[in-house]
């Protein structure tokens, strides 16, 4: 089983850099691939960055597209997302989530997720 908590959030200014990490209690890590979200107060939940189950392939969304980057690290079970050039609608609850479909840039289709960290970029 999956079991995932998110850390690294915090208040930024823009153009700052953060590193989220998501780290996995479970022992089937490996075994999902991975992804970020991100929900603004008032708005959907929208995909942010995907990973693969080997970390060989990786997309992101246009809006972050050369600003994050997501790897993982199945040895210890992490996933991250390095942020840089931050703005502030970058502003958001950052999610992890795990999923057995490849490629998926559809929340519905990850069954795990994290409890989210905060990520506020000040302008």
């Amino acid at each position: 089983q999956v079991q995932l908590v998110e850390s690294g959030g915090g208040v930024v200014q823009a153009g700052g850099s953060l590193r989220l990490s998501c780290a996995d209690s479970g022992r089937t890590f490996s075994g999902y691939a991975m992804g970020w979200f991100r929900q603004a107060p008032g708005k959907e939940r929208w995909f942010v960055a995907g990973i693969s189950y080997i970390g060989g392939t990786t997309y992101y969304a246009d809006s972050v597209k050369g600003r994050f980057t997501i790897s993982r690290d199945n040895a210890n079970n992490t996933l991250y997302l390095q942020m840089s050039s931050l703005k502030p609608e970058d502003t958001a609850v950052y999610y992890c989530a795990a999923t057995r479909t490849s490629y998926s840039r559809i929340s519905r289709e990850y069954p795990y997720w994290g409890q989210g960290t905060q990520v506020t970029v000040s302008s």
